[in-house]
């Protein structure tokens, strides 16, 4: 089972809202996933998506791959940072 960590869209028409989820591959865009991570508004931006980061790390460390607009909110918030360098350190 691949793991994803993605948007799945939530919210009216024309309003977009999204949840940060880590979801197996196979599972459509807004169906199944696995665990919530976080939230996202497009409406105010990047910056202000609240993601925890202690599962973000958990899943990263699981081997999740982030889609590419999750993998830019999490460098925003320092995440793959802190994921790059718990990598290097445990070599």
């Amino acid at each position: 089972m691949s793991v994803k960590i993605r948007l799945t869209r939530i919210g009216r028409h024309k309003d977009p809202f999204y949840r940060i989820v880590a979801a197996d591959s196979h599972f459509t865009r807004d169906g199944r996933y696995i665990e919530q991570i976080g939230i996202y508004d497009p409406a105010l931006g990047t910056a202000a998506a609240k993601i925890d980061e202690e599962l973000a790390l958990k899943w990263l460390n699981l081997g999740a791959q982030p889609s590419e607009s999750v993998r830019a909110m999490l460098s925003s918030k320092g995440i793959m940072a802190k994921y790059a360098e718990g990598k290097k350190g445990s070599k």
